[in-house]
């Protein structure tokens, strides 16, 4: 008997691509793990301006989330830049519109993960990380993070922690992403898949 392929949300906002960029490897991650599919979706940004407004569908990259992508997902990494040490405002803006979803428990008991882009070294990547994980412990999620059995967690100098995955994208976001980067946000992928086929076995 063939076992049902699952969908992993991989939701993350980005304004210069980086985050973007370490969403694209978390979901090669993910559909390296076989019967498991990667579905790419952002958020639309924020504006203190009450007439702006954004159209349906983005110019580029990946469509917006709507909250049936979080009810059908079977587990998700959420991603976000760090703005002052905590994720960005769409993306809490997002989160604070899922009331919903946690009372009916919709989301309770799936495996989740975080990752997060900085524009300096020490510029709040794991307190960003620990900001994204408070609303999924609301909602019930279980957590996953990253072992120190992956060598690059030891030597990277660039970006991930035993959190989640991160880059260090410089200022602009100009920064190429390291090797040891790129193979975290792969192995956390590689986790949540994983992580998410265990769970659905009898």
């Amino acid at each position: 008997m063939n076992k049902p392929e699952l969908t992993l949300l991989v939701l993350y906002y980005s304004r210069h691509g980086a985050t973007k960029k370490l969403a694209d490897f978390i979901a090669q991650g993910i559909e390296s793990v076989p019967g498991c599919h990667a579905r790419l979706r952002t958020v639309a940004p924020v504006s203190t301006v009450c007439e702006a407004v954004e159209a349906d569908i983005p110019e580029s990259g990946a469509p917006y989330v709507s909250l049936n992508d979080l009810r059908d997902c079977d587990g998700l990494a959420l991603g976000s830049p760090t703005r002052f040490g905590n994720m960005a405002a769409a993306m809490k803006y997002f989160w604070d519109g899922t009331a919903a979803d946690w009372l009916s428990g919709s989301l309770a008991g799936k495996p989740a993960c975080v990752f997060t882009s900085t524009g300096s070294l020490h510029g709040g990547q794991e307190s960003t990380l620990l900001t994204m994980m408070l609303p999924l412990l609301h909602h019930g999620m279980l957590l996953l993070g990253l072992p120190y059995s992956h060598p690059a967690l030891m030597a990277t100098a660039s970006g991930g922690s035993p959190y989640g995955a991160s880059h260090w994208a410089g200022a602009d976001g100009s920064r190429p992403m390291t090797e040891d980067s790129k193979q975290l946000a792969i192995a956390l992928g590689v986790r949540l898949a994983t992580t998410a086929r265990q769970l659905q076995q009898p």
